[in-house]
């Protein structure tokens, strides 16, 4: 006898339930829910982080003045894009593809890639950024990061 909650009881009911009326896709249906749920490019998402990155720094130039905050900010989208270019380009190319288990190892090794070079740039923004503004820096690091919803939300739809 389980001492469970009655709610954990109709749960798993439910559960078992969705399992016994489980039905997979045949390739028409797989084709038609592709169609009605396109996927999103990376690259889509790397070009919005770019138009993300040139407005932070030009609104962080502009609203102060400063050129050093514009190149803070620029440079902190800069910490996202390029990683994220090499992520994507390691995740698009023919390994990638071979196998399920080849793709989930690439996976883990470009965002390793990922993270190292990103690590790296930060190490190495105050020797390439004169008079660097780290807040700036955060600022566009951040917004770049984000950009990825825009992409998201203004991705074409299919019918």
């Amino acid at each position: 006898m389980k001492n469970m909650p009655p709610a954990f009881d109709r749960e798993e009911e439910e559960l078992e339930e969705r399992e016994r009326n489980f039905r997979p896709l045949s390739a028409v249906e797989a084709q038609q829910l592709r169609e009605r749920s396109p996927q999103v490019s990376p690259w889509r998402v790397i070009a919005g982080q770019i138009i993300a990155g040139i407005l932070v720094a030009l609104a962080a130039w502009g609203l102060t003045g400063k050129q050093n905050l514009g190149w803070s900010a620029g440079y902190g989208a800069l910490s996202v894009v390029i990683p994220a270019a090499v992520f994507a380009r390691g995740l698009t190319g023919r390994l990638a593809s071979l196998n399920i288990s080849t793709a989930v190892l690439a996976f883990f090794v470009w965002e390793l890639v990922k993270m190292a070079l990103t690590v790296a740039m930060l190490f190495a923004a105050p020797r390439l950024i004169s008079d660097l503004s780290w807040p700036a820096m955060l600022v566009g690091l951040v917004v770049a990061m984000q950009a990825y919803w825009a992409a998201v939300v203004f991705a074409p739809r299919r019918k």
